[in-house]
């Protein structure tokens, strides 16, 4: 079970940084680390997955509960800093189309 998980508030909204693995074992944890962020209206919350290495379909169920859960209450989701293999992941399953990804960080800060 190798995943961390390090929240930060900053101007833009809640920033997720996530690392390791994220599978059937992990994303419990990762679930319920992150869906309580997006309770209430307007949340931001951007998620960079640059330190992520594995991501399975249980994974991308988490971010798909995310999405729903923010679009909702009217608030936003952004995945930044994807591999090459997790931007195709997500083109492949469509999700590409619906949510918010980039291969780059947007403000190159952390």
């Amino acid at each position: 079970m190798n995943i961390t998980i390090n929240k930060h508030q900053n101007d833009e909204g809640i920033l997720v940084l996530v690392g390791g693995e994220i599978d059937a074992f992990t994303a419990p944890k990762l679930r319920e680390e992150i869906l309580p962020l997006a309770e209430g209206e307007n949340k931001s919350i951007i998620v960079n997955l640059k330190d992520v290495s594995y991501l399975d379909s249980t994974g991308l169920g988490v971010f798909v509960g995310l999405f729903k859960q923010l679009k909702q209450n009217d608030g936003e989701l952004r995945l930044i800093e994807l591999s090459d293999r997790l931007v195709r992941l997500f083109e492949i399953t469509g999700l590409s189309n619906i949510m918010d990804i980039s291969a780059h960080s947007e403000g190159g800060g952390r």
